[in-house]
């Protein structure tokens, strides 16, 4: 072999352990772009909660026992004592307009990370995703306000499924989340935002699945995960008295919005077909 040909394929070896080191020294950089570890500010872009009014399920694929349960609701049993410090569900950190901060456990020896947590505040407990394969526990285990949730990547997006939750709301005006449904979560980070998307599906009271998405912008200042604690006081409900509610056939704000801004009916009780562009058509060929 020649002195030329050595030559070449000694310039060739420098290039590939070149490119090799290169590759070495980026990894880092690539992985920590999707480091989802620290605080995150809430954006409040999303139209992320529709609760003003008490009879407000637009956009919402509620089957016939969610609308009569949501119906049935009465805000007024906020003001008893067993009630007042209920809490929200995990889920209410994309719907709320507050922040979030996240920090993991890592293995000592491996270093990857074992869980993550998503701080909660004073009415909605911390959520913590495990990431080390335990299994989801059976149906007939306890069952909490933040649930339990595994994780996973899927490339550069965590994927987070949350069972055994308690019942609950999916908003504050009453459409109910039974104790039997599912919340699947997934995080995306691009750069200083991170997008969460959240699915819920319930086989009681969502006539198919409803999903949620809202952006958060990484915070130069910690996030803090602990608010002032919630103290139950007597607001005038008697401690033997029923639970306030309305019979679902009566409930008086149920035109409330219909007349208001003139929409039918079925938009505001939260029939899954006017979630659809089809259902536009419908409402220009009825006028």
């Amino acid at each position: 072999m020649g002195s030329h040909a050595m030559f070449s394929q000694m310039v060739m070896l420098r290039r590939s352990v070149l490119v090799l080191l290169m590759l070495l020294v980026s990894a880092p950089s690539a992985f920590a772009q999707f480091e989802i570890v620290g605080s995150w500010a809430a954006r409040n872009t999303e139209d992320i909660s529709r609760d003003s009014y008490p009879v407000d399920y637009i956009g919402l694929p509620l089957n016939d026992e969610g609308r009569t349960r949501a119906l049935a609701y009465n805000e007024s049993q906020l003001a008893m004592i067993e009630r007042q410090c209920e809490g929200w569900p995990q889920f209410y950190f994309v719907q709320g307009p507050f922040g979030l901060r996240i920090w993991s456990e890592d293995d000592p020896i491996k270093g990857n990370a074992i869980s993550y947590t998503i701080g909660g505040w004073e009415d909605r407990a911390p959520m913590t995703i495990w990431m080390d394969g335990r299994p989801q526990p059976s149906k007939y285990a306890e069952h909490s306000r933040a649930g339990f949730t595994t994780g996973r990547w899927e490339g550069n997006t965590l994927v987070a499924t949350t069972t055994n939750m308690k019942a609950s709301y999916i908003r504050k005006n009453g459409p109910p989340m039974s104790d039997h449904a599912t919340v699947t979560t997934r995080y995306f980070r691009h750069g200083d935002l991170l997008t969460v998307q959240l699915v819920i599906e319930d086989p009681y009271y969502l006539a198919e699945p409803y999903t949620i998405t809202k952006t958060f912008e990484r915070s130069p200042t910690e996030i803090t995960t602990v608010g002032p604690p919630c103290i139950s006081t007597f607001e005038g409900t008697a401690l033997d008295a029923p639970t306030p509610h309305w019979n679902p056939d009566k409930n008086p704000f149920v035109d409330e919005l219909t007349k208001k801004w003139g929409i039918p009916r079925e938009v505001v009780l939260g029939y899954p077909e006017t979630l659809y562009p089809d259902y536009r058509q419908k409402l220009k060929n009825a006028r």
